[in-house]
C-alpha cells in the first residue's frame, strides 16, 4: 500500500467519523423526547440501586423493595418541588418590583458616581429606562416560557418512575446481555471493569448529590439569616450552578448579589460575598474531600463545553444532564486502559510544568 492510498485511507476514515458524529447527534435531538426521560431514570436507577440491594439481601422481595423506595423517592421529591414552585411563583410575581428596586439602586450609584466623577448622567438615564422595560417584557415573556417548558416536564415525571423501576427490576438481566455481547476471553476483564465502573459511578452520583443537599441547606440558610427574599430558591440555583467549577458559583452568587442590592443595601452585598466564601471552603475543604467519594472533578473548560452543547441539543433538561454524563464519561475513561488519556484531559488535575533548560553547546577545539 502506497502513500496516496494510506493517505485517501485516512480520508476516509475522518469523514466516515464526522458523518457519524452528526447522524448521532441528529438521532440524539430528534428523539430527545424518549433518550431524555431514560437517560434521567438510569441515573436515578444508579443512585437507587445501592438500596434495593440493601433491602433485598434482608429478605426483602425485589418489587416490594422497588416499590418501597420509588414511593418514598416520589413523596420526598413532591415535597421539595411542591416548595420550589411556590417559591417560582413568587418571584415571577414580584419580578417588575425587583427590577424596580434593582433600578433605583442603580440609579443612586449613577448620581452618586456623576458627583464623584464629574460625569453627566442624563444619557445614562435614558438608556437605563429603555434597558428597564425591555428587561420586564422579555424577561416576563421567558419566565413565562420557562414555566411551559417546566409544564412539559411533568409529562416526564410520568414516565421516570416507570423507567426507574423496570431497569431496577431488570438490571440482573441488562448485565446479563452486556456479557453475553463479549466472548469466553474477555469475561473477566469485563466484569471487572462493570463493577468497578458501577461502583464508582455510584459513589460519585451520590456524593454529589449529598453535596447539593448540603450546599442548598447552607446556602438557603445563610440567604433566610440575611434577610435575601426567596432565600430557598436562590439556595437551590446556587448549588445547581455549583456543579460547574469556578464559572458556576461566580454566576450563581453574582445573582444573588445584585438582588441584595436590589431589596437590601449595598451592605448586605459585602454580607453575602463573605458567606458565599466561607461556604467555598467549608465545599473544597470537607464536604468534596469526605462526601464525594470518588472526588471526580471535571474541569471548568469542558463543563461549560458541555452544558452548551447540552443546551443547544436538548434545552434545559440537557444543561442538567451534561455535567453527570460528562462525569460517567470520565469514570469509564478512567477504568479503561485505552481511554485513560481522554479521562485525564477532562479532569481538572494539573500538571507540573515542565522546564526547558536551554542546552550548553561546547564546541571542540
Amino acid at each position: 500500500m502506497n502513500g496516496n492510498e494510506i493517505k485517501l485511507l485516512s480520508y476516509v476514515k475522518a469523514a466516515t467519523i464526522l458523518i457519524g458524529l452528526f447522524a448521532l447527534f441528529t438521532l440524539l435531538y430528534i428523539a430527545q423526547g424518549i433518550i431524555v426521560p431514560l437517560i434521567f431514570s438510569v441515573i436515578i436507577a444508579i443512585v437507587l440501586h445501592p438500596v434495593v440491594k440493601l433491602m433485598v439481601r434482608i429478605k426483602i422481595n425485589r418489587v416490594v423493595a422497588i416499590t418501597i423506595i420509588i414511593i418514598i423517592t416520589i413523596i420526598v421529591l413532591s415535597v421539595l418541588g411542591t416548595l420550589l414552585f411556590s417559591q417560582v411563583s413568587r418571584f415571577t410575581e414580584s419580578w417588575p418590583l425587583l427590577v424596580e428596586k434593582f433600578t433605583e439602586a442603580i440609579n443612586n450609584m449613577v448620581i452618586w458616581a456623576s458627583g464623584y466623577f464629574d460625569i453627566n448622567p442624563e444619557k445614562f438615564h435614558g438608556w437605563l429606562a429603555q434597558t428597564k422595560g425591555e428587561i420586564i417584557n422579555s424577561s416576563t415573556s421567558s419566565i413565562g416560557q420557562t414555566i411551559v417548558t417546566v409544564g412539559g416536564w411533568f409529562v416526564m415525571l410520568f414516565l421516570i418512575p416507570v423507567y426507574v423501576f423496570l431497569l431496577l427490576l431488570y438490571q440482573p438481566l441488562i448485565i446479563d446481555f452486556i456479557h453475553k455481547l463479549f466472548n469466553a476471553d474477555q469475561q473477566g476483564s469485563l466484569g471487572k471493569m462493570i463493577s468497578q465502573s458501577k461502583t464508582v459511578i455510584q459513589g460519585y452520583l451520590i456524593g454529589l448529590f449529598a453535596e447539593f443537599i448540603i450546599l442548598a441547606i447552607l446556602y438557603a440558610g445563610a440567604f433566610f439569616i440575611l434577610g435575601i427574599d426567596y432565600a430557598i430558591l436562590l439556595g437551590v440555583v446556587v448549588s445547581l450552578l455549583n456543579v460547574v467549577r469556578y464559572i458556576g458559583p461566580l454566576i450563581g452568587i453574582a445573582l444573588v448579589m445584585a438582588l441584595a442590592l436590589a431589596t437590601k443595601s449595598p451592605a448586605h452585598m459585602l454580607y453575602v460575598l463573605m458567606s458565599h466564601i466561607f461556604i467555598q471552603i467549608v465545599d473544597n475543604f470537607y464536604i468534596v474531600p469526605k462526601v464525594v467519594a470518588s472526588r471526580v472533578r471535571i474541569n471548568a473548560l469542558f463543563s461549560i463545553i458541555a452544558m452548551i452543547a447540552g443546551f443547544a441539543l436538548w434545552g434545559i433538561s440537557g444543561m442538567f444532564l451534561a455535567i453527570p454524563l460528562l462525569a460517567i464519561a470520565k469514570l469509564v475513561f478512567d477504568n479503561s486502559e485505552p481511554l485513560k488519556p481522554w479521562g485525564f484531559l477532562l479532569g481538572d488535575t494539573m500538571p507540573p510544568l515542565i522546564r526547558i533548560k536551554p542546552g550548553i553547546k561546547k564546541h571542540k577545539k
